[in-house]
């Protein structure tokens, strides 16, 4: 399953940084903002006084004297320390969770210190002045794991607990099995939180090939990037699980950026563990999953190990990658799928649940709202099933209510929507309706109902079903036409059931004039001519139209590419509009730009594109191109006379 990543975005979940923090990042860039400011800022927030002159005390910094006032702590500090110790304690506020999500956010934020801890020891050796940047920027490394643990936690806990399992990098599974770029969501987040530009490009490449790193060459940012890198790697030897992998990033990284290699770098891994320890008590972070440097190791190189040995049989190696790489995407995906179908499907007879069904018709209403399309409703109730219940017990009822889902969902087309509304109700949501063609829908329905063989316990259960149908074309902005148009489908339905049940009804919501616009609209659609005059086959056309989507244009728009309706024209409509709430096209008649039958056309080509259904014929290979060409062409001449032979969609 693929996330949008609009959905972190546009989560009230997502981590913010507080006012405090947000001045002091504004400060960080200010000249000419001195000392005092920063201790005015730091006490505006009694928290972060208190953490800090906490942290100043602690043996991470070693400071001989107790220190009692920010007005001590900030200069024996120094304002860049400060401005990162403040932002520190907001990712630890951050990086907060309960229930199954807790456990990893603790791991994200006990990583997120060894990479911090990581990066100012190596800007001890290659920028010192710039240590406390170089410690902010290796805590940010992982902000995209902040950012989707936060937001969208149920499906990203799944992708943790299987990343714990996979020889794959924790970065590639997401990849997988979301189709987020966790470098991404990272980068978003520092932008949403205005942090300077330098920081965003170096964790931008944390993870980043060699190459990628090198390209920062020359500029301000380069010895950034490389410690991030070598933090990113650090923090993945000590808290990933595919550590093998990261020892060798680390060794390769270290030797090319820091000349260190063998048992200098051991030395300056022992060291980081325990600059990272002290760090942990700093932050009131629980340090005892950091594991023994010795024991990493050992696990590291019996990775590496076998890695050598998969490395001899090259192509196996080739073919069982894939594998597992296919197998674990398949897992992910089928665990997602799963979660999915439960959510949107009813657990007894696998239709779409009410709450997808009310998902569905609000998203359609919308859609027939612009486009003056019909909508069209099926209630269906199984008549007589409470007897069913008291006379054969609720396990037949259930079997009657399965048959009867399925015999439904064989009736219809690709395009409609059958859910479960509740009990023994189910509704349909018709795709493109007519009324003719609604009421045919709903009668077949009945019909293979009444003809279903349901068998209990050996012996035949007679089923017959009441259908209500209601049809609407809902006007601009009517915001209670669902409502409506469901209370008028079950209303139908009750009709049914008065009338002696195993009966159709429907109800029409469609003054006069709007049906007969609407029938003329159907009638001027490609595929109801292809279809009326036996061009091609109702079936062949169905199958294709399903598979495109609506065309997406205004009327005016539309009126306008085809040289029907000038700017000004437009302007008056809609000033029009916003007055009386009518239509686009009616005013359009009424004010004389547009005449009836031109109007028609405008709406057939904004419901169905004739350009998109001939290509998805072509595709199908139900048709000749060069026919279709040929169709599209008299379908044109058949309607009114057009300025310009332009061809919509």
């Amino acid at each position: 399953m693929s996330i949008d990543p609009k959905k972190i975005w546009s989560s009230p979940t997502l981590p913010t940084l507080p006012a405090v923090a947000i001045r002091l990042l504004d400060a960080s860039s200010n000249p000419d903002f001195d000392i005092k400011s920063v201790c005015e800022l730091i006490k505006s927030d009694p928290a972060i006084s208190l953490k800090l002159l906490k942290s100043t005390n602690s043996t991470y910094f070693g400071f001989s004297n107790k220190v009692t006032s920010i007005e001590r702590a900030v200069p024996l500090l120094g304002t860049n320390v400060v401005i990162t110790l403040a932002l520190s304690f907001s990712l630890v506020d951050s990086a907060r969770g309960s229930g199954p999500s807790a456990k990893y956010f603790s791991q994200f934020w006990l990583q997120s210190l060894v990479q911090a801890s990581a990066a100012e020891a190596v800007a001890k050796k290659i920028d010192p002045a710039s240590a406390s940047e170089f410690f902010l920027a290796g805590l940010m490394i992982d902000l995209g794991r902040l950012a989707m643990l936060k937001t969208i936690t149920a499906p990203y806990v799944a992708v943790l607990e299987a990343a714990e399992q996979s020889p794959l990098p924790l970065q590639q599974v997401t990849q997988l099995a979301l189709g987020l770029d966790d470098r991404m969501i990272c980068r978003e987040l520092m932008n949403h939180w205005k942090l300077p530009e330098s920081l965003r490009t170096a964790v931008g490449v944390s993870r980043g090939n060699v190459p990628e790193i090198d390209a920062l060459e020359g500029t301000p940012e380069a010895n950034l990037a490389r410690a991030v890198a070598i933090a990113a790697a650090v923090g993945d030897y000590f808290c990933a699980a595919a550590k093998g992998v990261a020892l060798e990033r680390l060794n390769d990284l270290a030797k090319r950026y820091l000349s260190l290699e063998g048992a200098a770098l051991d030395e300056f891994v022992e060291a980081l563990r325990e600059r990272t320890v002290k760090a942990a008590e700093m932050f009131s972070v629980n340090a005892d999953d950091l594991g023994d440097p010795a024991d990493i190791m050992a696990m590291a190189n019996e990775q590496l190990a076998q890695l050598a040995v998969n490395a001899s049989v090259a192509t196996k190696q080739a073919e069982a990658e894939k594998e597992a790489v296919t197998a674990e995407k398949q897992r992910l995906t089928a665990a997602n799928e799963q979660l999915q179908q439960q959510a949107m499907h009813d657990g007894l007879t696998k239709v779409y649940n009410r709450k997808f069904f009310d998902e569905a018709i609000a998203k359609e209403s919308h859609r027939c709202m612009r486009t003056a399309a019909p909508m069209g409703v099926l209630f269906i109730d199984v008549d007589k099933f409470k007897s069913v219940n008291d006379t054969l017990g609720h396990q037949a009822g259930d079997t009657v209510l399965v048959k009867v889902a399925a015999a439904i969902g064989q009736v219809l087309r690709g395009a409609d929507t059958l859910a479960r509304y509740g009990g023994e109700e189910f509704v349909v949501l018709a795709s493109q309706p007519t009324e003719k063609g609604l009421e045919r829908l709903a009668e077949r329905i009945r019909e293979k109902i009444e003809g279903e063989v349901i068998l209990y316990d050996g012996k035949r259960v007679p089923v017959t079903a009441s259908v209500g149908a209601a049809l609407a074309i809902p006007s601009r902005s009517d915001d209670g036409i669902v409502q409506r148009l469901i209370e008028q489908a079950d209303l139908a339905m009750y009709d049914a059931k008065q009338g002696g049940r195993n009966q159709v009804r429907l109800r029409v919501l469609v003054e006069d004039s709007e049906r007969e616009l609407g029938q003329a609209v159907i009638q001027r659609r490609f595929s109801r001519w292809l279809v009326a005059g036996q061009h091609l086959d109702q079936a062949v056309v169905m199958r294709s139209l399903v598979a495109i989507p609506a065309p997406e244009i205004k009327i005016g728009e539309l009126a306008s590419t085809l040289g029907l309706m000038e700017s000004s024209q437009i302007g008056m409509v809609l000033v029009e509009q916003e007055k009386s709430g009518e239509r686009f096209g009616k005013i359009a008649v009424r004010l004389g730009y547009l005449t009836q039958p031109q109007l028609v056309e405008v709406l057939a080509l904004q419901q169905e594109s004739p350009r998109a259904l001939a290509l998805a014929l072509a595709k199908s290979g139900a048709v000749d191109p060069r026919k279709l060409a040929e169709l599209i062409a008299r379908h044109r001449t058949a309607g009114p006379i057009l300025p310009s032979p332009v061809m919509v969609g």
